[in-house]
This record gives structure tokens, C-alpha cells and sequence, in this order.
């Protein structure tokens, strides 16, 4: 996984400065080293992985630790806040303006997976409420128009292509008057296997014609600290407003790519996380490095959380709950919900402290593998068991065994987990949900120097 390197080693840093009797210069020399190395090893340009670390041993020599922290603590916030900066900063929000439609222009060098993630986008704003379409500028890569087309049809979303046309701004002028009737306009171009005069040309003209709200550049995690160069290069013919990261699902350092944005003041806006159009997650880059860091990422756990279950079938699920009603088929919708989130050792990174826990990566890809059978045990029963799991007897138990083509030892461990799922509930009842996870927060955003390793 990218940047999984960086983050054990960047956490391995953090725990030395935990560990530590005394903060003071030494340990400070220490740390800075093991960051540069941790930041060269992950394709950081040089330049930048130096600039960072002076001002993080700047910061500890000089600074006292605020009031509710002492200098370890201090310190690891220290690290925490300039690696938070380096990456972007504070995340960026779109400001959609009253103006239909809004314009979002991607571009990029090819392979870099533009096409693919201008449907992710289309995707990712259709399922927020907005009504978008998507129109295919890129009329120089053969079959470009074809998988335009077939993303809108995957995702739902209008697409406007001529596939007989070559001139990229007559294609968008020819559908203009049916731009209005959008809230979100993405719009594809071309690229090609450098920025060369002619795709410059192109890329100015479009921009002339389209008058977009925002430029976003299409980088892959791969790309390595070619990246900076490309950055700027994008930025300067058509003032690149903002960067999506793909791959980031890969093996790549991506360190290139995520410093680079930093140079150009042009903020990474998504990471493209998988294949899948559904994998796209805003950049947060206090969450991003807090996930780096093992101090979680509230924030986009529960923007999973929204998307995989609704607020109406959560508001109903709670009232159950409450009412001390937990069955088996409440239990089969948690896990469906839990699947929609991503694999479970992606959420646990997301939840603040879990990381500290150094679960092993096997046992974590174990659970989701005894989810998938749980679930086949569960399609396995009758209405009646589902509703009412305190029937189950041996034979039963035998039954649904055989028909999931799992072992009654694994369908014992099922009724197991509902019932300690059951008892867990009954001893939360009465409390508040709300402020728990307030309380949460509280300690995510305030606490980051607290985190013990």
C-alpha cells in the first residue's frame, strides 16, 4: 500500500520520542534524521525533505510546550503540524457558486488516470445531490470517447461526445445550450506523453472557451518527483486550481506527487484510493497525516459512515436499539454497511488511538474473510431465525452449517459475537451517541500530542 513504509517509519519516530527520558537536542537530531531518511526513501524531493525538517528542529529547540502538554508531547505535535503543512495544509472546499453549471476541467499527461477518475468525480458529486454530466474533450487517444461514455452509463450521469469531431472546442461548443441545465459539469481532455506545444495549445484554447471554476491535475502516486515538474508545468498554461492523486491504492512511494503540490500552492483536492468509481476520498491532509501518524482520521471514518448507511436507516436502527431490539438481520446490516466503508484494517487506521494498538495486518485481513462467511451463514437461515437467533439449537445450528458450506465451530462463533453484540448495546442503552462521538472528536483534534505510543 502507498506510503505504508513511510507511515511505520514515521511512527517508529514518534515512539522514540516517547520513549525518551529527555527532550533536547540530541533527540532532536535523532529525530530529524530518521524523518529525512523516512521522506527520501519515500521519493520527497530533497530540497523540501531538508526545508521541513530545519523547521521542525527550529520549532523544538526554540518553542515551550503550551499549557495541558510537556515537551514529548510537544514535540510529537510539532511533527504532526508541519508534516500537516507540508502535505496542504488546511483542506480546501469547493465553494459551488449560483452559477449553473459549475465547471470542473480535468487535465494531465496520459496514463496518469484522468478519464477514469472525471467519472469517479461525476460519481462522487451525483451521489451528494448534485445533478452533473460529463462531457469527453479528449478527441486524440483512440477509444477515449467509448470509456466516457461507458462510465456514464455505469454511474448514471449524462455524457456529451462527438465521436466524428476533432477539434476539441467545437465538440464543447456544439452542446452548450445543455450545460445549463447541470449543476456540475466534468469535463475530460486530452493528454499525451509529455506537455508538449501541442498539447499546451490545446489545453489554452480549451481553457479560453470553457472558462472553468477549477483546473484539477491528474497525477499518479508513481509519477516520483517528476511530479514537481509537472505541476508546474500544468500550472502554468492553465493556472491549476487544484491536484487528484491517483493510485494511491498501489505500491508507489508518492511522495513526489503529494510534495510537489506543495511547491505549486495548488492543494491536493481527492486521492483516487482503488478501480472502483466509488473509490475516491476527499484530501483532509490533518487527516491523512494523522492516519500516517496512528492517530486516526475521524473525519473521513464518518464520511464513510454516511455514505454506506443512510440517516434513515440509522435513525431507525437507533430506535431499536434503544427499544433493546437487536436481531440477527440488524447484525447482517451492520456488516453490509461495515463492507461499504472499505477493508476493515483502512477503517481501524481511521479511528483515533486504534492504530497504537499494533494489531497485526493478518488478523485484520482475517475478520474481513470471517465476514464474508458470517454472511453466508446468515443468507443460510430462515426469516424466523434471523428474527428471532435465540431458536438456533444444535440441530439447526447443523443445518445452516452444512447449507453456507462453513463449520459449525464458525457458525457457534457467529451466535457468539451477536450475542456479546446484544449484551454490548444493552449497556450502552441511555447513553448518548452524539456525545460520545463528540467527545471523540474532542480528543482527535485537541489531543494529538496525548496519543501514547
Amino acid at each position: 500500500m502507498v506510503l505504508e513504509k513511510l507511515g511505520s517509519s514515521l511512527k517508529d519516530t514518534l515512539s522514540k520520542i516517547a520513549k525518551s527520558m529527555f527532550v533536547d537536542e540530541k533527540l532532536l537530531n535523532e529525530l530529524v534524521k530518521d524523518i529525512q531518511k523516512a521522506l527520501l526513501q519515500a521519493d520527497v524531493n530533497v530540497q523540501l525533505v531538508f526545508t521541513l525538517s530545519k523547521q521542525i528542529k527550529e520549532r523544538g529547540l526554540k518553542e515551550e510546550p503550551p499549557k495541558g502538554l510537556d515537551k514529548k508531547e510537544h514535540l510529537i505535535n510539532i511533527v504532526y503540524e508541519e508534516l500537516t503543512n507540508f502535505v496542504g495544509g488546511e483542506k480546501k472546499e469547493l465553494s459551488f457558486n449560483k452559477k449553473k453549471p459549475f465547471k470542473i476541467m480535468m487535465v494531465g499527461l496520459f496514463g496518469q488516470g484522468k478519464t477514469t477518475t472525471s467519472g469517479k468525480l461525476a460519481n462522487y458529486y451525483a451521489k451528494r445531490g448534485f445533478k452533473v454530466a460529463m462531457i469527453g474533450l479528449d478527441t486524440f487517444r483512440p477509444a477515449a470517447m467509448e470509456q466516457v461514455e461507458q462510465l456514464g452509463k455505469q454511474i448514471n450521469v449524462p455524457v456529451f461526445v462527438n465521436k466524428n469531431e476533432k477539434d476539441a472546442v467545437t465538440v464543447y461548443k456544439e452542446f452548450e445550450a445543455e450545460y445549463v441545465n447541470y449543476d456540475v459539469l466534468i469535463v475530460d481532455t486530452a493528454g499525451r506523453d509529455a506537455l508538449d506545444d501541442e498539447l499546451v495549445t490545446e489545453i489554452t484554447g480549451i481553457t479560453e472557451v470553457v472558462q472553468p471554476d477549477e483546473k484539477f491535475l491528474v497525477m499518479s502516486a508513481d509519477v516520483g518527483q517528476a511530479a514537481q515538474v509537472q505541476a508546474e508545468e500544468f500550472h502554468k498554461t492553465c493556472g491549476v486550481t487544484g491536484v487528484i492523486v491517483t493510485r494511491m491504492d498501489g505500491t508507489a512511494k508518492a511522495g513526489g506527487a503529494l510534495s510537489a503540490c506543495a511547491v505549486t500552492e495548488s492543494p491536493i483536492i481527492f486521492l483516487g484510493i482503488g478501480e472502483k468509481v466509488n473509490d475516491l476520498e476527499p484530501f483532509n491532509p490533518a487527516g491523512f497525516i494523522g492516519r500516517l501518524l496512528g492517530m486516526g482520521d475521524l473525519e473521513a471514518l464518518l464520511d464513510k459512515a454516511k455514505e454506506a448507511i443512510s440517516e434513515e436507516d440509522a435513525a431507525d436502527l437507533g430506535k431499536k436499539l434503544l427499544k433493546g431490539e437487536f436481531n440477527l438481520i440488524d447484525l447482517y446490516e451492520q456488516m453490509a454497511a461495515m463492507r461499504k466503508m472499505g477493508p476493515l484494517n483502512k477503517i481501524v487506521e481511521m479511528v483515533p488511538g486504534f492504530s497504537q494498538l499494533k494489531m497485526p495486518k493478518e488478523m485484520l485481513e482475517g475478520q474481513d474473510v470471517k465476514l464474508d462467511k458470517w454472511r453466508f451463514m446468515l443468507n443460510s437461515m430462515t426469516r424466523e431465525e434471523l428474527e428471532d437467533p435465540e431458536i438456533i439449537t444444535s440441530q439447526r445450528v447443523d443445518r445452516i452449517a452444512k447449507g453456507s458450506g462453513c463449520s459449525t465451530k464458525e457458525m457457534r462463533e457467529l451466535i457468539k459475537q451477536y450475542r456479546q453484540s446484544k449484551k454490548m448495546l444493552k449497556m450502552m442503552k441511555g447513553g448518548d451517541p452524539e456525545k460520545m462521538m463528540k467527545k471523540l472528536g474532542g480528543m482527535q483534534q485537541k489531543g494529538m500530542g496525548k496519543v501514547k505510543f
